[in-house]
């Protein structure tokens, strides 16, 4: 017998959806740890020297803090294509542009972690890192995480495109909360404005327009994993 896309849809949607909340459930973990926790018990602010010594002194903990983001990383490219298959009923373009920002928005994350990893080996017997000064290479090191932070600042914009789209597409459909969706468009212009203020107006770009966020990201993967999506209300 074959199936209607209706039916398809009522089979498959419901479990991407506890994918969808499993994987955000380790995205919100692992970026806490990542972001938050593990790096600053790292960085210590204007010290340059005492964020060196940091590094040196537990360099496991340094590499802990950079494996975190990985997982958060690897979480939200796989977020984007279960938000993708989740919202395609809803409006299939919209659903993709939303996959494909939130998925640029991961790889240029992935670049600024890169320039944070990169300190280890300023700091680490690298083959020519001799002809600088322990101080020239605490400066350096410490530069590396300040540009680690600001290409993550400037492309946190992508990542609120995404979430405005999806926010859009939630408010819209028939079988997800529309409170939720329209947190995820405020939480999403908070991030959006966060780089935009961060590159047009720096003394009024605040941390504090990323919050919202989290009032949209751990109601959806509480509602997710333990309500789901119900097949009747896709085939409404």
């Amino acid at each position: 017998m074959t199936l209607s896309t209706e039916d398809r849809e009522g089979l498959t949607l419901p479990r991407y959806s506890r994918v969808a909340g499993v994987a955000m459930l380790l995205s919100i973990a692992f970026g806490i740890l990542g972001e938050m926790v593990l790096p600053g018990r790292i960085v210590v602010k204007q010290d340059a020297a005492a964020t060196a010594a940091n590094i040196l002194g537990d360099p496991m903990l340094f590499r802990l803090s950079f494996a975190a983001y990985l997982v958060e990383g690897l979480c939200d490219i796989a977020l984007s294509v279960f938000f993708y298959i989740l919202l395609r009923p809803v409006d299939r373009n919209l659903a993709l542009l939303s996959a494909f920002f939130g998925i640029a928005s991961m790889v240029l994350y992935a670049v600024a972690q890169s320039s944070f990893f990169a300190a280890s080996l300023v700091l680490g017997d690298t083959a020519g890192m001799s002809a600088f000064t322990s101080d020239q290479r605490n400066a350096l090191a410490y530069l590396a995480i300040r540009i680690s932070g600001t290409i993550a600042g400037l492309f946190l914009c992508l990542y609120g495109i995404a979430s405005m789209i999806r926010g859009y597409l939630i408010a819209r459909s028939t079988y997800l909360p529309k409170i939720l969706g329209i947190l995820f468009i405020i939480g999403g212009a908070g991030f959006f404005l966060r780089s935009a203020t961060y590159l047009l107006a720096p003394k009024y770009s605040s941390p504090l327009l990323l919050i919202p966020m989290a009032f949209a990201g751990i109601p959806m993967m509480v509602w997710l994993l333990f309500r789901g999506i119900d097949p009747a209300r896709i085939r409404a």
